[in-house]
């Protein structure tokens, strides 16, 4: 039966990518992904990724509660805007101690994890606000899924979902915090991902150019700035990526008011920004 599903599948996704259709194939990739690895199976992943993350990798969290419930004043109505379109993930925000590193990802199951890296760069919240939405869109078109499959095979993911390939879980987590190929994107969903990110920081009430900013000084620091290359690494950005953003902006009049530095100063301060 389960041969018979992904064949089926596999000349949906067939069928897309002849059309030369980008959207159609995203759809054939999604109903794929969506079929063959559950919302339950994502979330037992995304949790021992984490439990991985923390006794391998040993990332270290922010344990001050003033800068951990910031980061969460942020992320609660861009990830109330996700759950609109993905209502099955249960979110979970994870703030790692890491000034040296401008960065964040997402995993399967809706683990956010926000570096303080990315706090200390970014100018105001709205920019804070795009690069968290922009990574909850990679969870809501369930992206990091579809790479982890692409990657590593459908029975790999499967059985490291089911805990029974522990392994497979360290090497996903040792690429994620080593800045590694693991939820490196095309441009596809790059793209997708920016048009989630700047519809969920609009109806945040954050200003959607916030990420266009971002991008901005992205790149004026590539190849200066080790700090960013993190992001840099798995999120490759140019002017064609910013361009097609503006535009989908003002072609779905997308606002937001608040582009201010709100608490972020003093958030900054107390993480030692000079």
């Amino acid at each position: 039966m389960q041969r018979i599903l992904i064949a089926v599948l596999g000349l949906t996704l067939a069928t897309g990518l002849s059309t030369g259709c980008a959207k159609q194939r995203i759809s054939a990739e999604k109903a794929i992904a969506a079929t063959l690895i559950s919302d339950e199976q994502e979330a037992e992943l995304g949790k021992q990724v984490k439990q991985e993350l923390e006794t391998k990798e040993k990332v270290k969290y922010v344990q001050d509660p003033s800068v951990v419930d910031y980061v969460k004043s942020i992320s609660s109505p861009i990830l109330r805007q996700a759950t609109k379109d993905r209502p099955g993930v249960k979110w979970t925000v994870n703030v790692i101690d890491d000034p040296k590193t401008v960065n964040a990802f997402a995993t399967p199951g809706g683990y956010l994890y926000v570096y303080t890296g990315l706090l200390l760069a970014a100018d105001n919240e709205a920019e804070l606000a795009g690069v968290m939405a922009h990574e909850a869109g990679h969870v809501v078109a369930r992206h990091s899924a579809r790479a982890m499959v692409s990657q590593m095979g459908l029975q790999t993911v499967t059985q490291a979902a089911l805990g029974k390939n522990p392994s497979a879980v360290a090497t996903i987590a040792a690429q994620l915090v080593g800045g590694g190929t693991m939820l490196a994107y095309g441009r596809s969903e790059e793209t997708e991902a920016d048009e989630y990110g700047a519809r969920y920081s609009s109806g945040a009430g954050y200003d959607p150019r916030g990420l266009i900013t971002f991008f901005e000084k992205l790149e004026k620091q590539q190849g200066s700035s080790p700090a960013f290359m993190k992001w840099l690494s798995t999120h490759p950005t140019n002017k064609d990526r910013i361009s097609h953003l503006q535009k989908f902006i003002a072609q779905n009049n997308l606002r937001g008011s608040n582009n201010a530095p709100g608490g972020l100063p003093a958030i900054q301060q107390k993480l030692g920004k000079k």
